[in-house]
């Protein structure tokens, strides 16, 4: 970083900024971690030669927060993929249920964002399509700080909402379906050929709140691979030449991780075989009537506190299933 012209070109240094912030994180919280084993050790030694209870007591009290510092960074330690440490694009679909689903997507999204804000991590909007009454029918993030794509990766699957309605006159139960997918943003390093012949560009006027704010001009970007089917779009930026080179870096990521799929078969079934946004494929269910409680089906973490985890306390969740991964690796190689 300290070397003549690393920031004339941007991507590149962004990509070696975001990965010292990473190895920082990883490197930091040991470092600190051993010396305030070493300072309680010498602490303790002390305590014990002069008999002070008091100091003893406030030792013991003390190697609780450091064991919690240890599990985490035990659970950094789970995150050792290749593409962990990488930004990713994050995207929140609605599923099965109507205007129902377009508003627990939303509400998903003001989840996400709050965890993001919370456990520092930036995020930038770089699409997304409001539903016809309320809420988002789909929305896109390039999410990026210390282990964006590991972390979020453990989320991707369908996510079923029960709760009495607020658009039903009848206060009847409702169950809604949302499906949320992440990939890894890679940089330029990676060789992808994409010919002119297999792309359809669509242009289009960006959505906005209404009035001052609509985009008078086509610069909303929708790129279609033919022969894959895979569509991207961007539409955050005014420039139509901006959101196009955007929305091929996120082509250029899908298809690379289109062929990752075809070489690994625990990727496929887990980008590809989330299966259709609807019931019996959930990962996890947030309940609000009759009872409240959140729990994850694959690891079956749960707990009746739903409003913080809608408020952005999910990194439980986060923490069993890597756990829960890491053992189902280490079993596969016994």
């Amino acid at each position: 970083m300290a070397e003549p012209g690393f920031w004339d070109n941007p991507e590149t240094a962004r990509g070696v900024v975001t990965r010292i912030s990473a190895l920082k994180s990883i490197i930091e919280p040991v470092t600190r971690l051993e010396k305030a084993v070493a300072d309680a050790m010498d602490l303790f030694t002390l305590a014990e030669e002069e008999n002070d209870e008091q100091t003893l007591a406030a030792i013991e009290a003390d190697l609780a927060r450091l064991q919690k510092e240890c599990d985490r960074i035990e659970i950094t330690g789970m995150l050792s993929g290749p593409d962990d440490m990488r930004s990713c694009f994050f995207s929140i679909h609605a599923g099965a249920g109507g205007t129902e689903s377009c508003d627990w997507a939303a509400m998903l999204l003001r989840m996400y964002t709050r965890y993001f804000d919370e456990n520092g991590l930036s995020y930038e909007q770089m699409d997304i399509t409001p539903g016809e009454e309320a809420g988002v029918r789909s929305v896109t993030l390039r999410v990026s700080g210390p282990f964006a794509f590991g972390k979020l990766s453990c989320e991707v699957g369908v996510h079923r909402l029960v709760r009495i309605s607020p658009f039903d006159s009848q206060g009847r139960r409702h169950t809604s379906f949302v499906a949320v997918d992440v990939i890894p943003e890679y940089d330029e390093e990676i060789e992808i050929e994409i010919k002119d012949d297999d792309l359809r560009i669509d242009t289009y006027r960006a959505g906005g709140a209404g009035g001052q704010h609509v985009n008078k001009t086509s610069s909303a970007v929708r790129i279609t691979h033919i022969p894959t089917g895979i569509v991207v779009q961007c539409q955050n930026d005014r420039s139509q030449h901006k959101n196009r080179a955007e929305a091929m870096r996120m082509l250029k990521s899908r298809l690379y991780m289109l062929q990752q799929q075809k070489r690994d078969a625990e990727l496929a079934k887990l980008y590809s075989n989330k299966g259709e946004i609807a019931w019996g494929n959930q990962i996890r269910s947030y309940v609000l009537q009759p009872y409240q409680m959140v729990k994850d089906h694959r690891t079956d973490c749960q707990t009746g506190n739903v409003n913080a985890v809608l408020d952005g306390d999910i990194e439980p969740f986060i923490e069993s299933y890597l756990r829960y991964r890491a053992e189902k690796k280490n079993k596969a190689k016994k």
